[in-house]
């Protein structure tokens, strides 16, 4: 009887272990990365000039737009720094190592005045053979030009 049990409990093991993984996870996108890169010279978000742009970011994205992860950047000005920390709800993905991330953030400006939050912002990302590439971002109303993304590395899997 002993034995029984112990061939049984190692089937169920091996049924379980060796099973398929579900549909849902054979059908997610990973989108990871963490890095800097530079705007192009003129660019300004509320009024200040923007240098450049530190970022960190982990999503998984459904196959059916749904989506969950985080999205961080420091928008890096002569005088000030500008804090995006972003829910990401909903994604998609394109072909050419491309997605698109959306949710709600806080938008802190530098400026000593509390955060603003739950502001809408959208993040193109854009990935290259070597694992750079570009970051288009929108926060609000307000569509930033794309940073190249020359520090770091950013993936879409």
């Amino acid at each position: 009887m002993k034995r029984l049990a112990i061939c049984l409990a190692a089937a169920l093991v091996a049924a379980v272990v060796l099973s398929p993984a579900p549909a849902w996870a054979q059908t997610e996108t990973r989108v990871t990365g963490g890095g800097g890169g530079v705007f192009p010279s003129g660019a300004t978000f509320n009024d200040v000039p923007l240098a450049g742009l530190k970022f960190g970011m982990g999503v998984i994205i459904s196959a059916d737009g749904p989506a969950k992860g985080q999205f961080q950047a420091t928008l890096l000005g002569p005088s000030a720094s500008i804090e995006i920390n972003g829910k990401v709800s909903a994604g998609s993905t394109g072909s050419g190592g491309t997605a698109t991330l959306s949710g709600a953030c806080s938008l802190d400006l530098g400026d000593g005045n509390l955060p603003l939050l739950n502001v809408p912002f959208t993040v193109a990302v854009t990935t290259n053979a070597e694992g750079r590439g570009a970051l288009g971002l929108v926060i609000g109303a307000t569509s930033l030009p794309a940073v190249t993304v020359n520090e770091g590395s950013m993936t879409i899997q």
